[in-house]
């Protein structure tokens, strides 16, 4: 090639490469967007968002190369979900990505456009968000928490924890159909195990601080806590309180053990937010959220605080350690 054409070809192609660069900075990246019950500080939010971030890198998703998120953090205040779905869905995602019933709720009030895949709701069918399991029909699909079912099971288990109880109170979010079949669950087990039961409908704090104190006070008390976001931001306030009046207690997720609770048994929480970045994967490569089924969990695990247990003046059967799937010394 002579030296003047090789001068002309440089040049051309020097020319080009600004417009190369442009186009690809033009390039738009997906954006998704994440809507969270919980708080920013929380460890267990913390790690259900590297549960899907690790997801996303397994499936090619960087978030400093390829794919752009937004979070926004809603404490399981309804203003918030309100504000932050609004604030969301005005960002224009590609995808939005939420947790529990009320989040999903409201971004389907802001969008019933945008992809939805949530991660921890129980009874989307019979809470509206879908039309079913294995065609949910709109704009949302993804993961369920545990069918109610499982409810039942946490009676049945802290009686062998705890033999002598013999009345139980329900920590519920009675405005909520999760919180109303789940109580419904115990209920039905109730009689055959002889405990008489009390619903605490409470929602703040204050309020739990107040119930649980004034239900403590005879003999033969135990707790069921169940699933619901006011439970898991009052977390610690209810370990704490159950300690404080010797209550025997059970609780839907091990972080409520692990963070010195009695016991607990129920799906775990990392999982589905892993495997929800395959949902967001294939939406984002032109499946719809109305042709991907709702999953459940593939994984139950249940957690025993010997050291809580021993607090409490607890002796747990060999048998139950022997089954559980942690224990904690």
């Amino acid at each position: 090639m002579k030296r003047r054409d090789f001068i002309t070809l440089l040049g051309g192609a020097a020319a080009t490469w600004p417009l190369v660069t442009r186009a690809q900075e033009r390039v738009k990246r997906p954006r998704v967007g994440f809507l969270m019950h919980l708080t920013p500080g929380d460890p267990d939010a913390m790690a259900r968002v590297a549960g899907f971030l690790q997801g996303l890198q397994e499936l090619g998703w960087a978030t400093d190369r390829n794919i752009q998120i937004d979070y926004r953090w809603a404490a399981g205040q309804d203003e918030l979900y309100r504000k932050y779905a609004v604030e969301l869905v005005a960002l224009q995602p590609d995808v939005l990505v939420t947790t529990v019933t009320d989040s999903v709720r409201a971004l389907q009030r802001a969008t019933r456009t945008i992809p939805i895949v949530f991660t921890s709701v129980i009874d989307p069918v019979g809470s509206g968000l879908i039309t079913s399991l294995s065609h949910p029909g709109g704009n949302a699909t993804g993961f369920s928490l545990f069918e109610f079912g499982i409810s039942g099971k946490w009676l049945e288990l802290l009686k062998q924890i705890a033999p002598s109880v013999t009345r139980v109170a329900v920590l519920r979010d009675s405005a909520s159909t999760r919180g109303v079949g789940q109580f419904a669950a115990i209920q039905a087990n109730a009689s055959s195990f002889g405990v008489d039961l009390l619903p605490l409908d409470k929602q703040e704090g204050s309020d739990i601080d107040r119930a649980i104190g004034a239900f403590a006070g005879r003999a033969g008390s135990g707790l069921i806590v169940t699933s619901s976001p006011t439970a898991l931001i009052n977390r610690d306030l209810i370990i704490k309180l159950t300690a404080q009046h010797r209550l025997p207690a059970i609780y839907p997720f091990r972080n409520f053990a692990t963070g010195g609770g009695l016991t607990s048994y129920g799906p775990d929480l990392i999982d589905p937010h892993r495997r929800a970045a395959a949902y967001v994967d294939r939406i984002l490569k032109g499946e719809k959220p109305a042709d991907l089924p709702v999953q459940a969990p593939t994984k139950y695990e249940r957690v025993i605080n010997l050291k809580t247990a021993k607090t409490l003046g607890l002796e747990i059967p060999a048998t139950l350690l022997a089954t559980a799937d942690e224990v904690i010394e």
